[in-house]
């Protein structure tokens, strides 16, 4: 992989997380029922961010930033090319954990094992401040549910009310930092 920074990202920097390319093949997405986690085959053919997400987010990003949230972004030059936020706030139901709110890789930088270095860079963070884990609200695709419980997320078989609210689609899971020990 070539050289890559990660830092911090600026309040001003929050909304060029929308320039990370989006670009992805779908093939199966998950459905949790009945405490199982199903397979289901479903084809997206993504191109960029759904409409109107950016517009819905940023705002929920710049609050989480006033915060004190942790923003962290992969460099590749000048070019963004991969972020991580964690929220500073307690999750309702879970108020021991922190959500991890973002985390996205550009198509092009993906299978290169830069989201797992962002996922551990902000696991060590936010474990420094006695957090027990992140809660993770994933989009149901199979690579993303994949990765997240590749890196120690597990389902949750009850959901933080208001999380499951804003993404009731989403699988919703929970990785203990005592778990990575």
């Amino acid at each position: 992989m070539q050289n890559i920074e990660l830092r911090r990202l600026e309040r001003s920097e929050v909304e060029t997380v929308w320039q990370i390319e989006r670009r992805e093949l779908v093939h199966e997405v998950y459905r949790f029922a009945d405490g199982v986690l199903q397979l289901h085959p479903e084809f997206y053919d993504t191109q960029d961010w759904p409409e109107g997400e950016p517009e819905l987010y940023t705002p929920i990003l710049l609050d989480c930033y006033d915060h004190g949230g942790l923003f962290l972004g992969a460099y590749a030059g000048q070019q963004l090319i991969a972020a991580v936020v964690v929220d500073a706030r307690p999750v309702g139901d879970y108020p021991h954990y922190r959500q991890l709110a973002f985390l996205h890789v550009s198509h092009n930088w993906r299978g290169q094992g830069l989201a797992s270095r962002l996922y551990r860079q902000a696991m060590e963070l936010t474990k420094a401040q006695d957090v027990e884990g992140f809660y993770i609200s994933s989009t149901s695709t199979k690579h993303t549910v994949d990765f997240y419980m590749y890196q120690g997320g597990k389902p949750v078989i009850h959901p933080d009310k208001a999380l499951y609210a804003l993404e009731p689609d989403d699988i919703h899971l929970l990785h203990s930092f005592a778990d990575a020990e």
